[in-house]
């Protein structure tokens, strides 16, 4: 089975940001999933700062039928959002959003069945190998039946 679409529930926790960067490098083994992993962090990292540690979370990965790699984190928070913000310089938060809205090619937010979803789509960074089933103790990783959303 292709590593894509999986899915990963896991809390939000500031140790499950290496896991799910980890997760995604045995995903996409040899290639440079570098700014794919700084966007899921910042995702996951969004939600333990605003909605608080041990949230828990859905991160889906899929392709698009564009060639893209697309990026959904799940959370149970329907009514907060995220937005783009400026920073100055001598602020120490603010800049995620900034920084995966220059990295992603497009990204979004939308409402779910049961909280919301914010996404983000980057360029693919190689060709994903299987990983049904593997993934950080705690977490649960799954295959997708069908394709993900685009």
């Amino acid at each position: 089975m292709s590593a894509l679409p999986f899915a990963v529930e896991l809390l939000a926790v500031p140790k499950a940001v290496p896991e799910v960067r980890q997760i995604l490098r045995a995903c996409f083994v040899g290639a440079d999933t570098d700014d794919l992993a700084l966007c899921v962090a910042e995702l996951l990292t969004n939600v333990i700062v605003h909605l608080g540690e041990g949230t828990p979370v859905t991160l889906r990965v899929s392709g698009t039928h564009t060639g893209r790699i697309r990026a959904e984190l799940s959370d149970p928070a329907p009514g907060v959002w995220p937005a783009l913000r400026s920073a100055d310089a001598a602020d120490e938060s603010g800049r995620g959003l900034l920084l995966m809205d220059a990295l992603a090619l497009r990204w979004g937010v939308g409402p779910g069945p049961y909280g919301k979803t914010v996404w983000c789509e980057l360029r693919a960074p190689g060709h994903p190998c299987p990983a049904q089933g593997s993934g950080p103790r705690g977490t649960r990783v799954r295959g997708l039946a069908g394709g993900g959303r685009t």
